[in-house]
């Protein structure tokens, strides 16, 4: 006799492995997916200890980028190379803001060099008073 509506479905039918069998490895379970899982990291740790491509499926096969990740990666390419050429100094942004710095600094000298000869003058002509 059947149980339920469906009667072609397996629910009723669940078959329980006994303590002994998991343990020794036998059970007729299938694996879950965390084993599955702690099997494949156990993989890719024995990979990474030798030499290992960046893209890798768990079958050691290099994988085939999307559109989206491979521009993602381009991105993130053309930015490091753009930093580092703006660190160089060898970007317009770069020499533009290398041609401000030198400006502002010569601003800030003479401003220096003339609060320097206000402070002379002023202690010249205090001193001129005293006498």
């Amino acid at each position: 006799m059947g149980r339920g509506k469906f009667k072609g479905k397996p629910t009723g039918q669940r078959m329980f492995s006994s303590p002994e069998d998991i343990l020794a490895g036998n059970s007729s379970r299938p694996p879950t997916f965390k084993q599955e899982e702690a099997e494949y990291d156990e993989e890719v740790s024995e990979e990474e200890a030798g030499e290992e491509s960046e893209e890798q499926t768990e079958f050691g096969r290099p994988t085939e980028l999307s559109r989206r990740e491979r521009e993602e990666l381009e991105k993130q390419r053309s930015h490091e190379r753009y930093m580092k050429l703006q660190e160089q100094g060898k970007t317009e942004k770069a020499r533009q803001d290398l041609e401000r710095l030198a400006l502002i600094r010569q601003q800030r000298a003479e401003a220096a060099k003339r609060r320097e000869e206000e402070r002379a003058a002023k202690e010249q002509k205090k001193a001129e008073g005293r006498k």
